[in-house]
């Protein structure tokens, strides 16, 4: 691994070469300070690795934006320790919480639409995972991952954007800049995360195409104090898709009481900026949305400390060609946007996050081979093409205009979605994602989560992941046990081992990962299955030594440097 400390300014001893000269250095640069960038340091510390995050805004935002978490994402943030204070930031007390979402001409209709899309699902997210949906605001979850992030190490810093920058073999040079003073520092890094949004300045440089429909509209959105119960009349609603004053209005509810909303409509740059839109006119939009002509509207700062009441947003539908470019990785809105019907856009950001984060820290600490980095995409790409169709889908189911994409069970789009790279041994060609029950420990899935008896407490099997590769043997595989013990010591890398019956109590915990008394799985730190065998082997040493060799994308079983 590099040494990130001492004399930040290098250059190479020869006459005829020189390095770039840099105020500081770090292992990882990540560019966007909200959901995708501050996870990415969060994951990144709980790794073991450094980072520094610039977001050019002076703070965070404090609109709701994205209004809760599926179990899979929540899982991932139980592994880092944040699982309790997600839930302590809820919005809801209620564990069964499921949205009122309706279709209207305006709030005050006397009859409303429902919507079926979820209709058909079967999936069972209570037996699936050790965790429910997190009711939380994006905004009250950025300032957790950001308060996390920095007690695991991480520089975030705001009021601060990247002026340039340029890539070799070796790492990235930044030009960073700080707003409010002006001053400009130059930074080295080993790899950069583009997590810069939507219309990423970082993608454009690099080149990167994008797939999709693209932009399908812009949007205005402001957060509205006003009383709107006349127009409920009782009814709950907590996300209304309205005619009025244009089609493709949304009122959110953002309390219980039905006094705080956020109002998003239609408008096109091209004819009229955000400055056209002043508290007066979006006040009378309000007023037509609900259908109350006189009620009282107030609009609320959506930054602290700046008087920011409106603010844009393109709603669209597009995926990057590529994820990975050198040393560079888009994440999160760089690399794909979705409508945000569904709240599938923030969740998949927040894992890319998860799967860029090991990997980067295998080879950081030397223990996985650069080609490690290329499963990022290869992963990651697929996911969110998907990811894309089913928003899409979902899209159109609520704004009315029909779906032209079949809607898949949602927690088939949460966590069913599977892996096919060079990280994964034995993953099936059939790619099309699994209902949450249907998952038995298939290569290339998310593991099964069983109730467990570990270390003289009650756990998911969930809890064994995170921080290393872990072997699962069967009853029978104590030499499974061993021979990882050895391979680990020899390869240098943490490696965790549980066998069913003997260090994991608990009846159904074979069955589900359904590998019989003498198998073995290999589960990666991000959860997913990496490879397996249902039978001992004659040399179990060596056909571990093999697969974790591979799965780590090392030439041999010795030490690999950074990329």
């Amino acid at each position: 691994m590099s040494n990130y400390h001492g004399d930040h300014s290098t250059r190479s001893s020869g006459p005829e070469r020189r390095e770039p000269m840099y105020d500081e250095k770090v292992p990882v640069l990540i560019v966007g300070g909200a959901l995708t960038g501050l996870s990415s340091a969060v994951f990144l510390g709980a790794q073991g690795v450094p980072c520094v995050v610039v977001e050019r805004h002076p703070d965070l935002l404090i609109h709701p934006r994205l209004r809760g978490i599926n179990p899979r994402t929540v899982e991932l943030f139980r592994q880092v320790g944040l699982e309790s204070a997600i839930e302590a930031a809820s919005y809801v007390s209620d564990e069964q919480f499921a949205w009122a979402a309706i279709r209207a001409e305006t709030l005050a209709d006397e009859k409303y639409a429902g919507l079926d899309e979820e209709e058909g699902d079967a999936s069972d997210f209570a037996s699936a995972s050790p965790s429910s949906f997190g009711a939380i605001d994006q905004d009250k979850l950025e300032i957790l991952l950001r308060n996390r992030a920095r007690a695991l190490g991480a520089d975030v810093r705001f009021s601060t954007e990247m002026m340039s920058f340029e890539q070799d073999g070796a790492g990235v040079i930044a030009v960073l800049r700080d707003r409010r003073t002006g001053v400009e520092r130059t930074l080295r890094a080993d790899f950069l995360i583009a997590a810069d949004g939507w219309n990423s300045s970082i993608r454009h440089q690099l080149g990167v195409e994008v797939e999709g429909p693209g932009v399908l509209y812009h949007t205005i959105t402001a957060m509205v104090e006003s009383d709107l119960t006349p127009a409920l009349r009782g009814r709950r609603v907590d996300i209304a898709y309205l005619q009025r004053p244009l089609p493709y209005t949304v009122l959110m509810s953002h309390d219980e009481v039905g006094r705080r909303w956020i109002f998003a409509t239609g408008y096109d740059p091209g004819r009229e900026s955000l400055d056209d839109y002043t508290t007066e006119r979006v006040a009378g939009m309000v007023r037509a949305a609900a259908g109350l002509p006189e009620v009282e509207v107030r609009l609320r700062s959506q930054i602290p400390g700046t008087d920011l009441t409106v603010l844009g947003f393109s709603i669209g539908a597009q995926v990057a060609r590529r994820y990975r470019v050198g040393r560079v990785f888009l994440a999160g809105d760089a690399a794909r946007i979705n409508p945000p019907t569904g709240g599938l856009g923030g969740n998949a950001g927040i894992q890319d996050a998860h799967n860029l984060a090991w990997k980067l820290a295998a080879v950081l600490h030397g223990q996985a081979g650069p080609a490690l980095l290329d499963t990022y995409h290869e992963e990651r790409h697929p996911v969110g093409l998907f990811t894309m169709q089913q928003a899409l889908a979902r899209f159109g189911s609520r704004m009315g205009a029909g779906a032209e994409v079949p809607l898949v069970d949602m927690g088939a789009v949460a966590m069913g979605y599977r892996y096919r790279s060079s990280a994964v041994l034995g993953a099936s060609e059939d790619t099309s994602p699994l209902l949450p029950q249907e998952l038995l420990g298939q290569p290339g899935t998310r593991a099964p989560h069983v109730k467990i008896s570990a270390d003289n407490q009650e756990i998911s099997t969930i809890d064994l992941y995170g921080e290393h590769f872990v072997l699962l043997a069967g009853e029978e595989g104590a030499a499974w046990i061993s021979a990882a013990e050895r391979v680990a010591k020899r390869l240098g890398i943490p490696l965790g081992t549980y066998r069913f019956g003997v260090d994991m109590k608990g009846d159904e915990v074979r069955d589900a990962h359904n590998i019989g008394t003498d198998g073995a799985l290999l589960i990666r730190p991000d959860g997913f299955v990496a490879w397996r065998t249902e039978v001992a082997a004659e040399d179990p040493e060596a056909e571990l030594e093999q697969a974790l060799t591979r799965l780590l994308c090392r030439a041999t079983g010795v030490q690999q440097g950074a990329a």
